[in-house]
């Protein structure tokens, strides 16, 4: 299937970590198996580069910080050298993805690079995910499930910066090193949700608050710094520009939405 490919850039996952919880066995076929079975016929077939495409979950969690009282940039980050702790099927399962790479570069010599990056946002995102499934359900006047209390922290990157990272770690990465990318916009989901309304002009008492997840991590943050200096990278879509134009591809394109599971 990849002989004749010089890279590849393996984005292929289960990634609902609500799924991963009661169907952990399907999450290991596909993102452990799944990935020892891709450096096996990449290292056959002299592919010239694999890029895992990796979570900063696989990280854990950090320390819960208000953010509307604390300097996001000063307070503690996930770097490349942080320990690896996964706190749900889903995450562990990409850890344990990331190792296997990892070890077909030390074992096999395969020019292998890790990427790991912070949530991703933008249009044409499966609706399952946070941000569109608060637009669409907002656009059909729906609650909004909220988790907890709100206020876990998640940063925020956008595709389009994502992608530039992936593109930047396969023309300029050091083989068996691991690259973060992050879009520096530490924001509660809560806040996240709220500006999600404000832009549709939709009232807030659509929120409703449903018991905590299993295992739910409290803060992710990432420090990017090593992609600046050896990739020159840094993102470039400020948060509320690019949630402006995400709501804007979701109002635009409701019959491509309306067909998934997750709108129904």
């Amino acid at each position: 299937v990849i002989k004749g490919i010089d890279v590849v850039v393996n984005l292929a996952a289960e990634t609902h970590v609500d799924r991963s919880i009661n169907s952990d066995a399907h999450f290991v076929r596909t993102n452990v198996v799944g990935v020892a079975t891709l450096l096996s016929g990449a290292l056959d077939s002299g592919v010239q580069r694999f890029i895992q495409v990796s979570t900063d979950e696989v990280y854990g969690e950090l320390p819960w910080l208000d953010p509307e009282n604390h300097d996001s940039s000063e307070s503690p980050r996930f770097t490349e050298e942080t320990a690896l702790s996964p706190r749900s099927p889903y995450s562990a399962t990409k850890a344990a993805a990331d190792h296997l790479t990892l070890a077909y570069h030390a074992t096999h010599g395969l020019d292998a690079i890790v990427t790991r990056c912070s949530n991703n946002y933008g249009p044409n995102q499966h609706p399952e995910k946070l941000i569109p499934l608060m637009i669409t359900y907002a656009l059909q006047d729906r609650y909004l499930p909220l988790y907890g209390d709100g206020l876990h922290i998640r940063d925020w990157i956008h595709v389009t910066d994502h992608c530039r990272g992936l593109l930047a770690a396969a023309e300029k990465g050091i083989a068996g090193r691991v690259y973060n990318f992050g879009g520096d916009t530490e924001r509660t989901n809560l806040s996240v949700i709220e500006d999600i309304l404000e832009i549709l002009d939709k009232p807030k008492d659509l929120i409703q608050y449903v018991q905590d997840r299993l295992g739910h991590d409290r803060r992710y943050a990432i420090d990017s710094s090593r992609a600046q200096s050896e990739l020159d990278w840094e993102p470039a879509t400020k948060f509320s520009e690019g949630l402006l134009e995400t709501v804007d591809w979701y109002v635009t394109n409701q019959e491509w939405w309306k067909n998934s599971d997750s709108s129904d």
